[in-house]
């Protein structure tokens, strides 16, 4: 290991024991607030919650039945919050109540009951006190489903019920409040100054916590989301994952009569442009950096908040993306380095990846990360290999930390190494538009560069390649046979064949549209691969392969064709034909 990698994880070990320490310190203080329940004796306003309600799910929790997260939990009479969670995802969504908003969509005399009884059977069990119930991110989801569905929970209750109510909830606050301390950097810090900025607005006699609260999570957001609206993580969800607790903060605002502060303001009018620049035609986003399935309910509550409902951009210099629309063809590319070490613990090492839609069919995608179970899956998915981009020596391009001691140490396996030297740039040619890249990943290790060209036609009917791994200017490559692999990872529905030459793969599409991946040089394999980031799970799929030799062969050429017998190719050309022509 470097001695820069060596001094990036003393960096981030030195930031834990400091967070840890500052926690405990506060632990003190947390102790006697449990003593002295403040001057907070009611509720002013419950915040709306725009996640997506399902009635019929009242039915089963009512029943007994706790589905989350994929796992089925059925308390049998017995307390829920006694039984053995299945598994972390579970506990965390059972302990962040956001599950009371289906109750809420009953709206039924006996569902009111049942939430009412869950929460005092909550308050009334030490269950608080494990671990998971008390980190950051759950106790900030769990204060803000409190607020947001109180007018369910304190209907038709009285007043003894009431004021334990707000003393459970003050806990949780001041307990968040020294949790931000601990909190890991990133999303989840963010989430918990959303919820105490909704704890200040809710709650009485709160003049004093609303400036702290406002002042600390403006400075947070100027930190996190970017010029560009993408956030420093550079995790597409994460623009799904604020934005549902944003939009309903600037309502909260409102509803006080206190002007949001700009910061808030700036940040959600940057952030969602940033929806539709990672939209792929059939409404999905775009699989980079810990991107699971799009929820699109939530994404299409999103979208309706988005008064400009225009194009996308095309450059996100700021956030390292990139994107190239021809016709009903859009190209999505990697084209930034991997987020600083201490906010990298859910990102990729896929620089350069790309993915290809035509209309509502994905071609090209890189293998996601599934929404639940993700530590089965979740060394693989953030290597190189499961992206589709250019692999060298069987290695990714960053490095993550590998010792176990100090992956239970950090609670996560942030990236300490990888592209720092990451060039970009479009032009518009006469093929159409070209978009050339570069990363260094390989250079400290091998010696390379990995460059690639990617040019797409003007109407969108074809994707021409040029992937390239040599050394820098007056270097040289470092071993005598380093052996490359240049991956696509095909969608799902894709049937994909090898044509008799072994030079190419025809690809039909789920709607009967025929695409070819043609290389002249290069023998083509058809390999096994995984789409992670599918509603049901893992699904089997299939990759295009290019094995060559840095020395032999630095270079491949490739290329992804629409046949001209295609849906879209003969409705392309019937539109063209009924424009009208101008007068000489």
């Amino acid at each position: 290991m470097s001695v820069a990698h060596r001094r990036r994880i003393s960096t981030l070990v030195l930031r834990r024991f400091a967070r840890r320490a500052a926690a405990r310190a506060g632990g003190g203080s947390a102790a006697l607030s449990r003593l002295w329940p403040g001057r907070t004796d009611r509720l002013m306003i419950a915040p709306h919650d725009l996640r997506t309600a399902d009635a019929t799910r009242a039915a089963e929790i009512y029943a007994g039945r706790f589905v989350f997260a994929g796992k089925i939990v059925t308390c049998h009479s017995r307390s829920i919050f006694d039984l053995e969670p299945p598994s972390e995802d579970w506990e965390a969504a059972l302990l962040g109540f956001g599950w009371l908003r289906h109750l809420r969509a009953a709206d039924t005399a006996i569902t009111r009951a049942n939430a009412r009884s869950l929460v005092d059977d909550w308050m009334s069990n030490p269950v608080r006190r494990r671990p998971l119930g008390r980190r950051a991110d759950v106790m900030a989801r769990r204060v803000i489903s409190l607020l947001s569905q109180a007018p369910l929970v304190l209907s038709d209750t009285d007043g003894k019920f009431y004021r334990r109510y707000l003393r459970a909830l003050a806990r949780d606050i001041r307990l968040l409040r020294f949790g931000l301390h601990d909190a890991p950097d990133g999303v989840a810090r963010l989430q918990v100054l959303i919820a105490l900025c909704y704890a200040s607005l809710c709650l009485a006699n709160q003049a004093r916590a609303i400036r702290t609260a406002t002042r600390k999570l403006s400075d947070e957001l100027r930190r996190q989301i970017l010029p560009d609206g993408g956030h420093v993580s550079r995790n597409p969800g994460a623009l799904i994952e604020l934005l549902i607790d944003l939009l309903p903060l600037r309502q909260t605002f409102a509803a006080r009569n206190i002007a949001p502060p700009p910061a808030l303001l700036n940040a959600i009018d940057r952030m969602m442009p940033m929806l539709r620049f990672f939209r792929h035609g059939d409404g999905n986003f775009a699989l980079f950096n810990g991107m699971s399935g799009t929820p699109s309910d939530l994404l299409a509550t999103l979208l309706a908040y988005d008064d400009t409902r225009g194009m996308p951009m095309a450059n996100m210099p700021h956030t390292g993306f990139q994107r190239l629309d021809a016709g009903v063809t859009t190209l999505i590319v990697d084209t930034g380095p991997p987020p600083p070490s201490n906010l990298s613990e859910e990102a990729h090492a896929g620089c350069l990846s790309f993915e290809l839609s035509c209309g509502l069919n994905r071609i090209v995608t890189n293998c996601g990360t599934p929404s639940t179970g993700r530590d089965n899956w979740r060394t693989f998915a953030r290597t190189t290999p499961a992206h589709s981009t250019l692999t060298c020596h069987a290695t990714s391009s960053c490095r993550f930390v590998e010792q176990s001691a100090m992956k239970r140490l950090l609670q996560g396996v942030p990236i300490v190494g990888g592209p720092a030297d990451v060039h970009s740039s479009r032009e518009i040619v006469e093929e159409g538009e070209r978009l050339e890249a570069s990363h260094d990943g390989y250079l400290a290790r091998f010696g390379l560069i990995h460059r690639r060209v990617l040019t797409m036609a003007t109407d969108g009917s074809r994707l021409e390649g040029e992937d390239t791994l040599a050394p820098a200017p007056g270097g040289r490559m470092k071993g005598s046979r380093i052996d490359y692999a240049l991956r696509f990872h095909l969608h799902p529905s894709i049937k994909a064949s090898r044509l008799s030459d072994a030079r190419g793969v025809m690809l039909v599409l789920q709607n009967r549209e025929v695409w070819t991946f043609e290389t002249p040089d290069d023998r083509v394999h058809l390999e096994d691969s995984v789409f992670l980031a599918g509603n049901d799970g893992p699904r089997r799929t299939a990759q295009i392969v290019i094995h060559q030799n840095a020395r032999e062969a630095p270079s491949v050429r490739w290329s992804f064709v629409r046949s001209a017998a295609s849906p879209t190719a003969t409705n392309a050309r019937r539109s063209a034909s009924r424009q009208p022509e101008l007068p000489l």
